[in-house]
């Protein structure tokens, strides 16, 4: 084990971990913000409560956010300076957009938002929230761009006397096609985790029995249940176009997801592939013919190039060495990715059912599945990163710079084995707080939201905003 294994493994955990609070926050402040829109179009309260309900959940999942997300550009000049300078003119425009413009519209209007109730006008009130979360769909269009360049850099030219990636071309880097299938597909995903926060919450609370307000959780479950439906058909889709560019620019990622080893045409989906240990040729596999010609081509009897074809290109074009990414780790992220999307929505459609004609579901085990329900498609994503940052490798960027030749050389194995264990240990303490936080928050249910009399009679333009939550 050295540097370069600890940095990895750190930049790995820190990004997991903080992803598991940008799905949740980038689809519930869109839904958020739907809720609260019903509320001002048709003044039935109990759309203000499930507005202030999972506002409440929503706050708490986007102050988590913030700061483990920070955590994350530290590291670049901690861990990863020699990449930092060979990529910082490309990844400053992007960044700096998303800091100075869409945080800073996300993070402004959450305020207004957060103060704002009973002191703005409902219209304004209702457009902070707006403005919030098209400010949090903004900042994460914008850091997919960048990331976009690591999968498929364009845009730039290298500078033969620095090394260095220059930005030539801003609008080519924003409108990368692997950024602009990756977003809605990012999107898609984010959706579906919120979804299913809040079928499970609403669920807990039908099958419980919540007198007066079953009402709003019944209507929250289905709520919840349509979105993720809707969702899971979408990240098909856009995961669909995603393959296809994937195998466009990246093929060897696609060969190592599917495990294969030899070129073919027509290419069959394996359902299941055993492989040697060495990771260099096929044993066993259970497959569906013409399916992944399909997937990657949009042509049933396209060809597919094999992970032995694109190590021996890549060995003649970059020079010797192992360009294949751990192949386990690529082919199963993959399908636990799917498996648990989709698994998702299946719960969601038998919760519909259950529902149907008025019904209120009571059977132990639906409970149990909605309570399970968040983690899948959470976790969905979380593979779905993993798959794609581990399939690049062994490139940090793609193509002109190999992993290894990023990371800090004057950065000990000591120095990050510590800042690697601190930083686990504190994250592992906030899963904890986070955790029992919306699970408080959760089980204490919507709040009363009847009109309270004016204590004194100062004037309305006189009085402080009020932290509602």
């Amino acid at each position: 084990m050295d540097a370069l294994d600890v940095a990895r493994w750190q930049f790995g955990v820190t990004t997991v971990y903080h992803f598991l609070f940008v799905p949740l926050t980038i689809g519930l402040s869109v839904l958020v913000a739907i809720l609260q829109t019903l509320w001002h179009r048709t003044g039935n309260e109990r759309y203000l409560k499930l507005t202030k309900f999972y506002g409440k959940l929503f706050l708490i999942n986007f102050a988590m956010g913030v700061v483990t997300g920070i955590v994350q550009e530290f590291q670049f000049g901690m861990n990863w300076s020699d990449y930092s300078r060979f990529v910082g003119d490309i990844f400053g425009a992007p960044l700096a957009i998303e800091a100075l413009v869409a945080f800073f519209l996300e993070s402004t209007f959450i305020g207004l938002w957060i103060f704002g109730w009973d002191r703005l006008p409902k219209r304004l009130h209702l457009a902070a929230i707006w403005a919030a979360a098209i400010g949090t769909n903004l900042s994460a269009y914008f850091i997919l761009a960048a990331n976009s360049f690591m999968q498929n850099p364009v845009g730039y030219r290298i500078n033969p006397d620095t090394g260095r990636a220059e930005l030539t071309d801003f609008v080519a880097v924003l409108t990368n096609k692997v950024a602009l299938i990756t977003f809605p597909h990012t999107l898609s995903g984010a959706f579906l985790v919120a979804g299913s926060l809040i079928v499970a919450v609403g669920l807990w609370h039908v099958i419980r029995g919540s007198g007066a307000d079953t009402d709003a959780y019944r209507f929250a479950t289905k709520f919840g249940s349509w979105v993720v439906l809707v969702s899971a058909a979408l990240v098909l889709f856009t995961g669909d176009i995603q393959g296809k560019i994937m195998t466009q620019v990246q093929p060897m990622k696609m060969a190592a997801a599917e495990g294969l080893y030899t070129t073919e045409s027509p290419a069959s989906f394996s359902v299941l592939t055993v492989g040697s240990l060495d990771g260099s040729r096929e044993i066993f596999a259970l497959k569906i013919p013409y399916l992944l010609s399909y997937l990657g081509t949009g042509d049933p009897n396209g060809t597919v190039h094999g992970i032995n074809d694109l190590q021996a290109q890549y060995a003649s074009q970059y020079g010797a060495g192992s360009y294949t990414p751990i192949i386990p780790v690529t082919y199963w992220s993959f399908r636990f990715m799917i498996a648990l999307g989709m698994a998702a929505a299946a719960i969601a459609l038998i919760v519909l059912w259950t529902h149907r004609k008025g019904r209120t579901p009571s059977s132990r085990w639906l409970l149990r599945a909605g309570l399970v329900m968040p983690a899948l498609p959470l976790l969905a994503n979380s593979f779905g990163w993993i798959f794609t940052e581990m399939g690049r490798q062994p490139w940090i960027v793609f193509g002109e710079m190999l992993t290894r030749n990023g990371v800090s050389r004057s950065v000990s194995l000591t120095e990050v084995l510590t800042s690697f264990t601190a930083f686990t240990l504190i994250y592992a303490t906030l899963a904890v707080i986070e955790f029992k936080l919306l699970v408080s928050y959760a089980k204490a249910g919507v709040p009363d939201v009847t009109p309270q009399p004016a204590e004194d009679d100062t004037d309305d333009a006189e009085r402080p905003l009020a932290f509602a939550y």
